[in-house]
């Protein structure tokens, strides 16, 4: 497992109080890992960390088989809004503790089922028994055979539906403890934060280079954004953009900083370099070239952009060739083979759409000839290139950069706040 996290994080776990409400977490992909799971395990709990902090109340995180519990202080509801945020979760699922005796446990699944009965319409039901602890006097079937009887009892004979219950109790017995849940959210998935490197993304204020880099974060890569903006030619919307976009994002990583580069100057001397109609094609690569730099200074191993092969005029595969071969590192496009209105469904899923849809000035745009070429040559391009002094733009460009980060609270569940005014 490689990358660092920004945040120094706790490697003590705090010991949980007895009984109670908690919140199971299942976990995703890193059940699927071998003898070093308990690495992705140990990033997958600092990233829960982080994400509760400045909840409101104390809490404790405590592991299990192939679950993690969460709890503390606070109200259940909060603890299922910030672990859904937590990428490597499978389902989120709200419960009680008990200890695991045969008393405990009946009281509490005839209580769960009131309780479940009590706030909508049920008109059947289920008992799922997991049995960690092979101790313990029932089989899984013979406990969820006994559950479902006094159950029965409690509630005038509610009938059981193994199929397609109206809802499901599910049980999981430890040793000491055990866990009673009916409600289930569905998380993240994937990787945990981190556990595959860092990367750089190309962040614009469109629908899909967001959707790209929350498609990153569930493969584990912590990501920083840098944000290429018309300036001087163009007003700051953009720029207001990226930082909403980012802090959004941030709430599902330990915040990334987002880098701000006004390129419009660069594209200008382009422009009068006779790019002509490889002005967009060049414009690309200046910003992977820049990129390729500034990811040298953050530690980024790859550039991540939201490249959807054929969706425009710039991103055919040729055009895509000469781009990567301006970068001195990996470019990753998760959305290679996305149509568009599924880039924006996922958008509206993860809470970047309503901020994407909004108007701005988008730098690449800026000086954008009537035609694009679709098979730009690297020749052309190269030549365009010999007339800037190449070295010296993208230096330019990094020394005159911008650094934000954006909601380094972004894991708190309110929206909003404001971006510094861009310099």
């Amino acid at each position: 497992m490689t990358g660092n996290s920004r945040v120094p994080a706790p490697r003590d776990t705090s010991t949980a109080p007895a009984g109670g409400s908690c919140v199971l977490l299942k976990h995703g992909e890193v059940f699927l890992k071998g003898r070093n799971r308990h690495r992705f395990i140990e990033r997958l709990h600092d990233n829960l960390r982080i994400a509760l902090r400045g909840i409101g109340g104390s809490t404790w995180i405590k592991g299990a088989q192939n679950i993690t519990v969460v709890g503390g202080e606070v109200p259940p509801e909060a603890l299922v809004e910030r672990a859904r945020r937590v990428v490597g979760f499978h389902y989120v699922e709200p419960a009680v503790r008990v200890a695991s005796t045969m008393e405990e446990v009946t009281a509490a699944a005839v209580t769960a089922l009131r309780t479940a009965c009590a706030r909508r319409r049920v008109r059947s039901f289920a008992v799922r028994v997991r049995r960690r602890n092979k101790d313990f006097p029932l089989t899984s079937s013979k406990m969820a055979g006994h559950l479902g009887a006094r159950i029965q009892e409690a509630l005038a004979g509610l009938p059981v539906d193994l199929t397609s219950p109206d809802v499901t109790l599910s049980v999981e017995i430890d040793h000491r403890e055990t866990y009673l849940s009916w409600e289930r959210h569905r998380g993240l998935s994937g990787l945990p934060v981190g556990s595959s490197g860092r990367a750089l993304v190309l962040l614009s204020g469109g629908y899909d280079s967001p959707v790209a880099a929350h498609r990153a974060m569930r493969r584990g890569l912590a990501c920083d954004f840098v944000h290429f903006s018309g300036a001087p030619y163009t007003n700051a919307a953009s720029v207001y953009k990226a930082y909403a976009l980012a802090r959004e994002l941030n709430r599902s990583q330990p915040p990334g900083e987002l880098h701000v580069v006004a390129l419009g100057s660069a594209q200008k001397q382009l422009a009068v370099a006779g790019a002509g109609r490889l002005q967009v094609v060049a414009q690309r690569r200046l910003m992977v070239r820049t990129a390729s730099a500034l990811a040298a200074r953050t530690g980024a191993e790859a550039l991540v952009t939201g490249d959807s092969l054929g969706q425009v005029a710039s991103q055919t595969l040729a055009n895509m060739v000469a781009v990567d071969e301006a970068a001195r590192l990996p470019v990753l496009r998760p959305l290679i083979g996305w149509e568009k209105q599924e880039i924006i469904d996922e958008a509206r899923t993860i809470g970047t759409a309503e901020v994407s849809v909004l108007p701005d000035e988008d730098c690449c745009s800026l000086l954008a000839p009537p035609q694009v070429s679709t098979r730009a040559g690297l020749p052309q391009l190269r030549s365009v290139e010999r007339r800037l002094e190449m070295d010296e733009v993208i230096e330019a460009l990094l020394e005159s950069a911008q650094v934000l980060r954006p909601g380094e609270d972004a894991t708190a569940p309110a929206k909003g706040g404001s971006c510094p005014a861009p310099v």
